[in-house]
């Protein structure tokens, strides 16, 4: 945990922008890292470096060689990231815009068959095979997720794949639930079945949260939205077995390789998850003596999910003198109190309060967080819990259990308000 060592959790705060005011209202808590994680300060200087840049990859000049070897090592430092020795990375518009492209190329490139996604999957993953599942007349099955724990599981997959599945999608950190799901062993009884599917990860929410590690998955695609993990908005990333980049796929005609990327990429998005990468690397270096930058990237993300664990258990169970959500009658926890596939996530609901006035509420007493309702981005998890909304409280690991405190105080006021007005 990062609290292990003293001073780490300030060193970590002090790289991250805005972490503890908004730059519009002031002071603030912030847990809506789902919606957006704080970015790294040295992303906003790398940002402002690249877009100040007129030059172009591919010209014959000292600049456009730099920005090229700039490409060069993220994508280097991408796959040191993942844990990807093979097949290839590119960014594309956005992290949906990728699962979209990826999902595609799969069922349009295989021969005739079934597309199986879970109901507890983000629109992002499950519109895609959707859309394309109807458009090459393929069936489109939905394995569905345990309602108790918000999550789906190897067996629910092993139940309902058949052998004629040409491609299946996984989700790996609900945005709703903040539950996780096993890839690796969803993908071990998938490929049971149906060895030669294509198996594409929606890994969005999770790579914030520990470790990404692709080399253990047995996949296809995996593709992250890098402003969710301490970047910027703008861009996405993806990451494609040589099997998958080996279909048929849309690029400009004659060009050399059968490129996945459209147009010129912007090289600061590429140096900015550099950074990313760096940070994860000074992190781990805290937490190991390897000189293995790969070691010392797996040391960074067992200490975030230690901290948001700590984190999560203050949430429920209380710290100090401030009782958790469990103990607060009229709040339901999504997913069940004590669930262990939770990362750096709470959500809940609170009976006879809207959840946008709870919000509201909230952000009054300086607490950022975030309505869900049960529209197309999460009626999935919520319509069948009869719920039409309820409270995302999403954490990273640079937040600290102060400011759980804070937002245990803030709720014990709302609900004990509510009592008082029954």
């Amino acid at each position: 945990m990062l609290t292990t060592k003293p001073g780490l959790l300030d060193e970590v705060r002090a790289r991250f922008a805005h972490v503890s005011e908004c730059p519009f209202v002031g002071p603030r808590v912030f847990f809506e890292n789902a919606g957006g994680a704080l970015t790294l300060n040295s992303v906003v200087e790398t940002s402002g470096k690249f877009a100040a840049i007129p030059d172009n990859q591919g010209r014959d000049n000292p600049a456009a060689k730099a920005l090229v070897a700039t490409i060069d090592k993220a994508k280097a430092d991408m796959a040191v990231m993942f844990n990807a020795p093979e097949g290839q990375f590119f960014v594309g518009e956005s992290g949906t815009e990728l699962l979209f492209r990826l999902i595609r190329t799969a069922i349009v490139g295989t021969p005739e068959g079934k597309v199986f996604s879970s109901t507890v999957e983000h629109p992002a993953s499950r519109s895609a095979a959707a859309k394309w599942a109807e458009t090459m007349g393929k069936e489109h099955v939905y394995i569905a997720h345990d309602d108790a724990t918000g999550a789906v599981d190897a067996e629910a997959y092993a139940a309902q794949v058949t052998p004629d599945a040409q491609v299946v999608t996984i989700l790996h950190t609900s945005p709703v639930t903040g539950m996780g799901m096993d890839v690796a062993a969803i993908s071990k009884a998938v490929r049971a079945i149906a060895p030669e599917c294509f198996i594409i990860v929606d890994g969005i929410q999770h790579a914030a949260h520990g470790q990404l590690d692709i080399a253990s998955y047995d996949i296809d695609g995996y593709v992250i939205s890098p402003y969710k993990m301490f970047s910027r908005h703008g861009y996405g990333i993806a990451w494609i077995s040589d099997r998958l980049s080996n279909l048929p796929h849309e690029h400009l005609v004659g060009a050399p390789g059968d490129p996945w990327e459209f147009g010129t990429r912007d090289t600061g998005s590429y140096a900015t998850f550099s950074d990313v990468v760096d940070y994860f690397d000074w992190l781990g270096s805290n937490f190991t003596d390897s000189d293995d930058r790969r070691a010392r990237i797996v040391a960074a993300g067992k200490a975030i999910h230690a901290h948001e664990r700590q984190l999560c258990e203050a949430m429920i169970h209380g710290t100090g003198n401030q009782k958790g959500l469990a103990d607060m009658a009229a709040v339901t926890i999504i997913g069940g109190e004590d669930n262990p596939r939770r990362e750096g996530l709470v959500c809940i609901c609170v009976d006879g309060i809207a959840s946008p006035d709870v919000v509201t509420a909230l952000r009054e007493r300086g607490i950022r967080t975030h309505t869900r309702k049960a529209d197309h981005y999460s009626g999935n998890i919520l319509d069948p819990l009869g719920r039409t909304d309820a409270i995302r409280v999403s954490m990273c690991h640079y937040n600290t259990e102060a400011e759980v405190a804070q937002f245990l105080q803030a709720m014990r006021e709302i609900t004990e308000e509510l009592e008082a007005a029954a």
